[in-house]
């Protein structure tokens, strides 16, 4: 096998996961807790952007704090899923180790 040829893959696949990367981090996921109360939103780098807590539920400290937790989760789960969705189709479903330098 021709390494000049592999690494010329391997530079294009850098290539097309940093522009996967670059778009998703461009996408937002968002997911709902307790029935609605609390909404979370998180870019595509999993950073959170949005949090909603409905008044109603102010006065339950815990329930408030369990119900963010989960939401956030939820939300960054939504990301974490796509963004595995979509390096596998960069990768053409081959599994690479996440500390490569994408």
């Amino acid at each position: 096998m021709d390494i000049f040829k592999m690494l010329g893959q391997f530079k294009d696949m850098q290539a097309r996961m940093q522009a996967m990367q670059d778009e998703l981090a461009q996408r937002t996921f968002s997911a709902l807790a307790g029935g609605g109360m609390v909404a979370a939103e998180v870019d595509g780098k999993m950073q959170l952007k949005r949090l909603q807590i409905d008044p109603s539920i102010m006065g339950d400290k815990d329930m408030v704090e369990d119900l963010v937790v989960v939401a956030v989760a939820e939300a960054q789960k939504k990301a974490a899923d796509a963004m595995q969705m979509e390096l596998k189709k960069v990768t053409g479903g081959i599994d690479l180790p996440f500390n490569l330098p994408f």
